[in-house]
């Protein structure tokens, strides 16, 4: 950046001497000839019958010349200086017309980048600063709107199964004829089983809001994936069990250990299996398949129930994104879990890819084998 104003600063020099060595060479000429040819006319004028006051003063008066040669060489010098100049006058006037509209609100102001000089560097520099103001203007808004989301989203969310739970203890908790034995197990266990769901909810919301915030520093150790997701099927077990389906870990390797984050790993496959499970209740079969090679990991969790939209899988990674609308207690959530999982996978270098068709629904993560977080230096969005 020195160097490039320094070099800025030398161009800038060399065109103003370039510009005042160009002047005096045109006003040279100019006095050259004036000096040559009047003083040639004068002699001419005062040997020959025509002749006036000023032949004369030219002619007899040397100091009178002189002034009047300097004089004008000065005032040449002057004009010619200032027409070399004029382009560059220009296009200053023209950028202090854009700092004066920038500073008025007018973020819609460009100035055209014309040469490369230190001036064509100001009105670039310029352009760059209105564009990372109309930027973070915009993300600010972008904020503003996806906090008012949250807030909506969260809201409604927390909202259904917090209504459900009082509505459920108050009739427990009622004064009136007592509820047989049964019922009340079935109330309490209905009560029980949205205030996990709320507890899920929480969670995700304070996860979501840690990682999008960078709130989470990363501990970085050697994990076994291949143990760390049969853990993961095994205990996830209950979830399959009631969705009626069955699960199966296929691996080319025994083991494989990768260097990662062990808990934000588990909760990224965590989300995935739970993912497959919500979603692909009706293809009575979720596949998580491992393929190591040296230098990466692929792991694909594969559901064969709901097939997804082709025009909606580019949105599968928003946040408060849900492939079908209706906020059922089926399958309803915050939308906040695959903004985690890629989350996740960002932080730790990797990639994440989703197809699906009437062959399956697969979710499939690129992890390095050799992870450095402080090597890989992977911003957290």
């Amino acid at each position: 950046m020195k160097n490039k104003k320094n070099d800025m600063q030398y161009r800038f020099r060399t065109r103003v001497i370039t510009n005042i060595l160009y002047s005096a060479l045109v006003t040279c000429l100019i006095e050259v000839f004036l000096v040559t040819n009047v003083g040639m006319l004068a002699q001419y004028a005062k040997k020959s019958q025509w002749n006036n006051a000023l032949m004369g003063m030219i002619y007899d008066s040397d100091l009178a010349v002189v002034l009047g040669y300097v004089l004008l060489g000065i005032m040449v010098f002057s004009i010619t200086f200032l027409l070399l100049q004029e382009r560059s006058v220009a296009y200053i006037g023209k950028i202090s017309d854009a700092v004066r509209d920038i500073s008025e609100g007018d973020l819609n102001t460009t100035i055209d980048v014309i040469g490369d000089d230190e001036f064509s560097g100001m009105a670039a520099n310029l352009n760059k600063m209105v564009e990372e103001i109309r930027r973070l203007m915009d993300k600010e808004r972008e904020a503003e709107r996806t906090k008012n989301e949250l807030i909506t989203n969260v809201a409604h969310d927390l909202r259904t199964p917090l209504t459900s739970i009082i509505g459920y203890l108050e009739i427990l908790s009622s004064k009136s004829a007592p509820l047989p034995p049964e019922m009340q197990k079935k109330y309490i266990d209905i009560a029980y089983s949205k205030s996990k769901r709320l507890e899920k909810l929480i969670e995700d919301l304070f996860g979501f809001t840690k990682l999008n915030y960078g709130k989470i520093s990363m501990q970085v150790a050697e994990v076994d994936i291949i143990k760390l997701l049969g853990q993961l099927l095994e205990e996830s077990y209950p979830n399959f069990s009631n969705k009626g389906l069955s699960y199966e870990l296929q691996s080319n390797v025994s083991a494989k250990i990768i260097s990662a984050d062990g808990n934000l790993l588990a909760r990224l496959f965590d989300n995935l299996i739970n993912n497959a499970i919500k979603y692909g209740a009706d293809g009575k079969r979720v596949l998580v398949k491992v393929h190591a090679s040296k230098e990466t990991v692929q792991v694909s969790v594969t559901n064969y129930g709901y097939v997804i939209p082709p025009e909606e899988l580019p949105l599968i990674f928003d946040k408060f994104y849900r492939v079908e609308q209706s906020r059922s207690t089926h399958t309803g959530g915050t939308g906040l879990g695959l903004a985690i999982v890629k989350n996740i996978v960002d932080m730790h270098g990797g990639d994440i890819t989703v197809k699906s068709d009437l062959n399956g629904t697969v979710f499939t993560v690129t992890l390095k084998v050799d992870f450095n977080i402080e090597r890989e230096n992977f911003g957290i969005h």
